[in-house]
C-alpha cells in the first residue's frame, strides 16, 4: 500500500473532514460544537445582531464604527487566503468577495457588508456540511473501525488489547455483534458474518473452521474464536480505510476547470458592475452588482457533486481511490478485460461427464462422480473443491474413505467404501488402469480422469465458465459509450477466442506476458481506457491504464494497490455501474456549475438597473449557493440501474442415473 491507516481518532470538522457537519450529543453540546466548528459564522451573527440593536437606538456612528472595523478585520484576514488562491490560479472568488465587502462599506451599506460576510463564511460552512452529508457512506467505515481485541491469555483469560498490539498467531475472541478486529483464521466450528460494509453484499455469509475472516466484518449472534493472521495495519479494514482517505482528499480535473471559470466570470462581474456605476452615476450600483456576484458557487458545486459520487460508489461496494477517476470513467471509450477471474469465474465447474465404454457404463455417471468427489476430499488440488461442489449440487452423498494418498500435482488414490479410486491427470490414471482413452476436449475445457478398481471409468470435463452477467455488462458498457472492447490474457489463443466470442468482445490478444499487456494498452488510440483485472500479474497494466479496475480483489492484492477503482464484491456488473456513476457525477457537477453561473448573471443584470438593494442581493446570492449545493447532492442518487437478466453460464445439471 502507498500508506497505512491506523485506527482514526475523533477529529474536528474542518473543510473536507469526513465528520464535518454532524455534531452529536445534547442541544447544548451541538450548539458548542457549532461555535467550535464555525467561529467566524457565529461571530458574524453576533456582530449583525449587535448592529441591528444599535440601529434601533439611533446610534449611527457606533454602527458605522462596529461594522467598518469588523469588515476591515475580515478583509485583512481573508487577504492571505486570497493571495494563496491567486498563486493557485483561483482568484475570482476571494477577489469578488473582498471587493463587495469593501464597496458596500464605502457607500454606507453596512448591513449589506455584514450579510456578504455572513454569506461568504456561511456558504463555506454549508459546503462543509454538504460534504459531510455526501461522505456519509465513506465516513461510516472510519466510525466503525475496531479499536480493541479480546485476546486469550494463559488460562483462557480474555484481555482487552489495543488493536495495534495484536500480533499474528494471537488467539482472539469476537463477541456477538462485534467487528472482527484483524484478518485471521476461524477456530470455531462455524460463524455467521455480515460483510456488507466490506463487499456491498447485504446477505450474511457462512464461514467454517479454517476459513479466512476479514477484519471489519460483523459477527453474528454467537461468540467465535479466531487466530490472527495479520496486524491491524496489514488487515482488510485498514486497507479499505486507506483507500477511503485517498478518495476523500483528492481533487478532479473538472473541479480545476470550474476554478478557471472564475477568471472570466470575475472580469465579467467587474465589467457589469463598472457599467452599472457608469450609466447610473451612482457608486452604490457598483456595490449592488458585486454583492450578487459573490461568493461565486463554482467552487461549491463540483466538489460536493464529486464527493457525492464517490460516496454512492462506496455504498455499492465500489471504492474509487481518487475523484479524478470519476471524470475518466465518464469519458471512457475503451474497456480491456483480463480473462480468468474477471470475465470468467476463475473457478472451474463441471461441464459434463464422459463415461468410458464398458467399465464406466456399468458404474454410471452419477456413481463415477460420487467416487471421484469422495476421493477428492483428500486432495489439495485446485480442482478438488470443484468436483466436490458438483457432487453436492447433484445431491450425491460423499462416501467414507478408508485410505488416501495424494500424488502432488498429479492426483489422488483412495479407497472409497471398499473401492479403489484414482482421480487426476492422464499420466497417473493411465498407469493405474486398463482401457484408458484420452477424451476430446474443446477450447477452455479440462479433463479430470477417473479409474475405479483398476479400470478406466471416464473423465469429468471441467471448464471455467463465462460469468453469468458478462454479456449484459458488456452490453451496458456499450450503451454508456464504451464502444471498444478487448480481451487481454496470458491464456491460449483458442480458449481466449472462445470466451471473447461468447461475451461479445471485439478484439482478442492472447498468450500475453505482463509487459505485453502494458504495451498493448498503451497503444490503444480510443481513450480513456479502462483495464479490468484481478490478479497480481495484472498490477502493471492496471497502473498503466487510464482507469485500472481491480475486480473482487478485496483491497489485499497488488492488483488493488495499483488500480484506481477497487470492486469489493466479486460482481462484473459493478464495472458498468462505476462508469454510470462517473457519467452521472460529471453531468451533475457541470449542471451545478452552469446553474450557478446562469443565476448569478441574471441577478447581476437586474442589479445593474438598481432594482435589487444590496442587502436583498446578498440574500439572493445565498440562495444561489444553496441551489448549487443541493443540485450537487443529486449525485448521491441515481446511476444504479442493474443489468437485465440474461443468459446464464454455470454448471450443467447432471442427468439422473
Amino acid at each position: 500500500m502507498r500508506k497505512q491507516a491506523s485506527p482514526p481518532a475523533a477529529t474536528g470538522g474542518g473543510p473536507g473532514s469526513l465528520d464535518a457537519g454532524e455534531p452529536a450529543g445534547s442541544p447544548m453540546e451541538k450548539s458548542w460544537g457549532f461555535l467550535r466548528r464555525y467561529p467566524v459564522v457565529a461571530l458574524t451573527l453576533l456582530v449583525l445582531l449587535a448592529t441591528l440593536v444599535l440601529v434601533q437606538f439611533g446610534l449611527e456612528l457606533q454602527v458605522r464604527i462596529l461594522a467598518s472595523a469588523y469588515a476591515a478585520v475580515i478583509v485583512v484576514a481573508r487577504a492571505a487566503g486570497m493571495v494563496r488562491s491567486l498563486r493557485g490560479g483561483r482568484w475570482g472568488i476571494d477577489l469578488l468577495a473582498l471587493m463587495a465587502i469593501a464597496s458596500t462599506v464605502a457607500v454606507g451599506e453596512y448591513l449589506a457588508a455584514l450579510v456578504v460576510i455572513l454569506m461568504l463564511t456561511g456558504g463555506e460552512a454549508l459546503e462543509n456540511f454538504a460534504q459531510g452529508r455526501a461522505a456519509r457512506e465513506l465516513r461510516s467505515l472510519l466510525d466503525r473501525a475496531p479499536r480493541f481485541a479480546h485476546r486469550e491469555e494463559s488460562g483462557a483469560v480474555l484481555a482487552d488489547t489495543p488493536i495495534g498490539e495484536v500480533a499474528p498467531g494471537d488467539v482472539l475472541v469476537v463477541r456477538p455483534s462485534e467487528l472482527v478486529p484483524v484478518d485471521g483464521e476461524l477456530l470455531s466450528d462455524s460463524a455467521t458474518l455480515d460483510e456488507s460494509s466490506l463487499t456491498g453484499e447485504s446477505l450474511p455469509v457462512e464461514r467454517i473452521r479454517g476459513e479466512q475472516l476479514l477484519s471489519g466484518a460483523v459477527n453474528g449472534v454467537a461468540a467465535i474464536r479466531m487466530r490472527a493472521a495479520a496486524t491491524a495495519a496489514d488487515s482488510q479494514y485498514s486497507r479499505i480505510i486507506a483507500l477511503v482517505e485517498e478518495a476523500s482528499n483528492s481533487r478532479a480535473p473538472v473541479v480545476r476547470m470550474a476554478d478557471r471559470y472564475a477568471v472570466p466570470f470575475t472580469l465579467l462581474a467587474l465589467a457589469m458592475a463598472g457599467t452599472g456605476w457608469l450609466l447610473s452615476g451612482e457608486p452604490l450600483r457598483f456595490a449592488q452588482v458585486l454583492v450578487v456576484a459573490t461568493p461565486c458557487p463554482l467552487l461549491i458545486a463540483a466538489p460536493v457533486a464529486f464527493l457525492a459520487g464517490t460516496s454512492q460508489a462506496a455504498h455499492k461496494g465500489i471504492i474509487i481511490k481518487n475523484t479524478r477517476t470519476l471524470e475518466q470513467l465518464a469519458k471512457a471509450q475503451s474497456a480491456v478485460f483480463d480473462k480468468t477471474g474477471t470475465l470468467t469465474s476463475g473457478r472451474p465447474v463441471l461441464d459434463e461427464i464422459r463415461v468410458a465404454p464398458g467399465h464406466g457404463e456399468t458404474l454410471g455417471s452419477r456413481k463415477i462422480l460420487q467416487l471421484a468427489a469422495s476421493a477428492e476430499q483428500y486432495s489439495s488440488h485446485v480442482l478438488a473443491a470443484s468436483v466436490i461442489d458438483a457432487a453436492t449440487a447433484a445431491g450425491l452423498r460423499l462416501l467414507p474413505v478408508q485410505q488416501a494418498t495424494e500424488n502432488a500435482t498429479h492426483g489422488v488414490e483412495a479407497v472409497c467404501d471398499g473401492q479403489q479410486v484414482v482421480v487426476g491427470k492422464a499420466g497417473l490414471v493411465r498407469s493405474s488402469s486398463t482401457g484408458f482413452r484420452e477424451p476430446a476436449v474443446h477450447s477452455g475445457q479440462l479433463a479430470v480422469h477417473v479409474a475405479v478398481d483398476g479400470g478406466y471409468a471416464g473423465a469429468l470435463i471441467m471448464k471455467d465458465p463465462l460469468r453469468g452477467n458478462a454479456v449484459d455488462t458488456l452490453a451496458r458498457l456499450r450503451s454508456l459509450g464504451v464502444q471498444n472492447t478487448m480481451l487481454l490474457t496470458g491464456d491460449a489463443r483458442a480458449t481466449a477466442a472462445h470466451i471473447a466470442e461468447e461475451a461479445g468482445i471485439g478484439q482478442v490478444q492472447a498468450e500475453c506476458l505482463p509487459e505485453d499487456k502494458v504495451t498493448t494498452v498503451a497503444a490503444l488510440a480510443e481513450r480513456p481506457v479502462l483495464m479490468v483485472g484481478d490478479g497480481v500479474n495484472d498490477a502493471p497494466v492496471l497502473a498503466a491504464a487510464d482507469v485500472g479496475i481491480a475486480m473482487g480483489a478485496k483491497g489485499a492484492t497488488a492488483a488493488s494497490e495499483s488500480a484506481d477503482v477497487v470492486i469489493m464484491l466479486d460482481d462484473l456488473s459493478k464495472v458498468a455501474q462505476a462508469v454510470a456513476i462517473g457519467k452521472r457525477t460529471v453531468a451533475v457537477a457541470l449542471v451545478s456549475i452552469w446553474t450557478g453561473i446562469g443565476l448569478s448573471l441574471v441577478l447581476m443584470a437586474i442589479a445593474m438597473t438598481g432594482y435589487i438593494p444590496a442587502v436583498a442581493g446578498a440574500l439572493l446570492q445565498e440562495l444561489v449557493d444553496l441551489a448549487t449545493i443541493l443540485n450537487g447532492l443529486r449525485a448521491l442518487h441515481g446511476a444504479d440501474k442493474k443489468p437485465s437478466a440474461g443468459r446464464k453460464h454455470g454448471p450443467r445439471r447432471l442427468p439422473a442415473a
